[in-house]
């Protein structure tokens, strides 16, 4: 089964190959690739190229590749590719501008103040060939990409190498950090799709992706993870409940006034500075060690973590029936709270087994 939407058809012209760039989520062409048989020519030649051969789906943003060393040397270099795009009536936000090729330590500042010329007339930026070729990561970080594209060499290459599988998914990572959209090019069977998808990238182009002979590209769907029929519910983010929180260094003092404070708080949470769940107080426990005789004397100055249990975490995004496992797991702990994480870690709230039990019983 697939979702398929019109969309037009390859064009070659004058050495370049314009392909559509698709969203994976919609199935939708959002832009267009050009690709130039001249990698690392001029930028002038190589966007005259493109252009030539995009002229009919002018409504289409286009990404045309550009040398790093363009850049590099200053407005003088890019000057003849201003010129190009002003003749062919290509307004600056409606290209995006792929930088390609290696960038030496000593031309990075160059670099930097280039690309920053370039956001200033208009033009959104990207960085290619990203995987392969060499790009400092700080420098990605610095240079504040719109789109960060992954190397056709490091796809060709995955799922059948792992190592390259884990660099691609991690710059992937880096890119959702830094703000960034990513971009997998040269996609050609459904197994690089799935992996690609299976990271997170959203955009893509290939000949797995290509217009078909009636111009409409067909995108794969994704292939389902769970058997068919298993009925695994709804997402535990939609039970979320606020969590209360202390740091992890909080005394067991600090703990029972913030039980005391609010009868219905059903446990405390303690975090670490980057607001990781590094303990969890269930409240009844905890208020039976603290009310026995001697409790506060033996524990009102020590650190809440001393009866405190390892958190019961899950992701954000695990079905109901799948936390409900992670629930029974420990038969003394079947109704203690469980923790809810976002995609770092960091505690997003809590999840009370009771509300997963009545949801499942529907």
């Amino acid at each position: 089964m697939s979702s398929k939407l019109s969309a037009p058809p390859p064009a070659e012209a004058g050495n370049a190959l314009i392909t559509p760039i698709v969203d994976l989520d919609t199935g939708g062409v959002i832009a267009l690739r050009a690709i130039t048989g001249r990698r690392f020519g001029d930028a002038a030649s190589m966007a005259r190229a493109s252009l030539d051969a995009a002229r009919r789906e002018a409504l289409l943003p286009i990404v045309l590749g550009l040398p790093a060393r363009a850049v590099i040397g200053g407005s003088g270099s890019l000057a003849p590719l201003h010129e190009v795009l002003r003749v062919s009536g290509r307004r600056p936000r409606e290209v995006i501008l792929a930088v390609e090729g290696e960038i030496a330590h000593e031309d990075r500042r160059a670099l930097l103040v280039g690309l920053d010329g370039l956001r200033a007339i208009g033009y959104l930026v990207a960085i290619g060939d990203l995987g392969t070729a060499h790009v400092p990561l700080d420098l990605l970080s610095d240079a504040m990409p719109y789109l960060m594209m992954l190397s056709p060499d490091l796809i060709a290459r995955i799922p059948r190498d792992p190592r390259r599988a884990a660099v691609g998914e991690s710059l992937t990572v880096l890119a959702r950090g830094i703000g960034a959209h990513m971009l997998a090019p040269g996609v050609t069977d459904e197994a690089q799709l799935a992996a690609v998808r299976g990271w997170g990238v959203r955009l893509a182009h290939g000949p797995l992706l290509a217009p078909g002979p009636s111009g409409r590209v067909t995108v794969p769907l994704p292939v389902p993870q769970e058997p068919a029929g298993r009925a695994l519910g709804p997402r535990v983010q939609e039970f979320l409940l606020p969590a209360v929180t202390l740091p992890a260094e909080a005394t067991a003092e600090q703990a029972a006034e913030t039980f005391g404070s609010e009868p219905s708080i059903t446990s405390v949470i303690l975090v670490d500075e980057y607001q990781r769940p590094r303990g969890s107080l269930d409240r009844s426990r905890f208020m039976l060690s603290i009310a026995g005789r001697y409790g506060y004397a033996l524990h009102g100055s020590k650190p809440a973590a001393r009866l405190a249990d390892p958190p019961r975490t899950v992701p954000k995004t695990t079905p109901a029936i799948a936390a409900m496992q992670v629930a029974g797991r420990d038969a003394t702990r079947i109704y203690d709270d469980l923790v809810v994480t976002d995609e770092v870690g960091r505690c997003l709230g809590i999840l009370r087994v009771g509300d997963l039990i009545r949801e499942v019983a529907r």
